[in-house]
């Protein structure tokens, strides 16, 4: 609960790179001059255009972060707040993703077009990565919301019998 509280007291620009790590997305050059490190003295914009050639020991991966678990798949997408006073593009993207009602929870396969999307939305929901074994089908989760069929005898000194 802390790190959501931390997430939503963060500037944009900095909540835009806790997602973009979140769901494995490669941090944009403008990212790393503000909130990259700081081992360098240079920011990556005025690299880009200097005339020396680029060392051979820095690493060319800096704009990318490894995915934290290599076993997870698909995006566990929560929504948590409502989008009922959002323009109609937030809306469709809502409903591009499946998602209807408030706490409703929808699983893509990672992806680009899935990660633009929760880019989008991402003030409105949350994201956690998933394994395989772990996503639900719409009729699995329907599955678990349903009532048990039939009621419950509760008998002498709490003894229950399921009817």
């Amino acid at each position: 609960m802390a790190s959501r509280r931390l997430l939503w007291n963060a500037s944009s620009a900095t909540r835009n790179t806790l997602i973009r790590r979140a769901i494995g997305l490669p941090l944009s050059a403008r990212c790393l001059t503000h909130h990259g490190p700081s081992s360098s003295t240079t920011s990556p914009r005025s690299q880009m255009f200097s005339s020396a050639p680029e060392s051979s020991t820095q690493s060319t991966s800096t704009n990318s972060t490894p995915n934290p678990n290599p076993n997870t798949t698909h995006y566990k997408i929560t929504l948590q707040r409502s989008a009922i006073s959002l323009g109609s593009r937030i809306k469709d993207t809502l409903t591009s993703l499946g998602i209807h009602r408030r706490f409703q929870t929808m699983y893509h396969r990672h992806g680009p077009e899935a990660a633009g999307k929760i880019l989008k939305v991402k003030e409105l929901v949350h994201v956690e990565n998933v394994e395989e074994g772990m996503v639900k089908s719409k009729e699995e989760m329907r599955r678990e919301r349903r009532a048990k069929r039939g009621y419950v005898r509760v008998g002498p000194e709490g003894k229950r019998s399921v009817i």
